[in-house]
């Protein structure tokens, strides 16, 4: 009788420990869970935010601004390489009148 106590004792044990293993599994998951549902609160926010934000606007015209500054760039460019030959030829002006 007492074999069969000690038995039902460590299949209750046993049992027992797979129950709170059980347990801290199913916590752990629910724990994820609700991270995972915060995240995707945070990312559908974001996206709605973002989405907002591009709302209304016109490509074709952004692509139009985005040439026309391009262009100008290129024009701050070629006046820069051109103040920069004015200066230098002034500089080797300098230079021969000190010699």
């Amino acid at each position: 009788m007492t074999e069969t106590t000690t038995t039902m004792s460590t299949d209750l044990d046993l049992l027992a420990e797979r129950v709170e293993k059980a347990a801290a599994l199913i916590q752990r998951m629910r724990d994820e869970k609700l991270r995972l549902e915060r995240e995707r609160d945070d990312l559908t926010k974001k996206l709605q935010e973002a989405e907002q934000k591009i709302q209304g606007q016109d490509v074709p015209a952004l692509l139009a601004e985005v040439q026309t500054l391009r262009k100008e760039q290129r024009e701050w460019h070629g006046e820069r390489r051109e103040v920069a030959g004015r200066i230098e030829t002034l500089v080797k002006k300098l230079e021969r009148l000190e010699a």
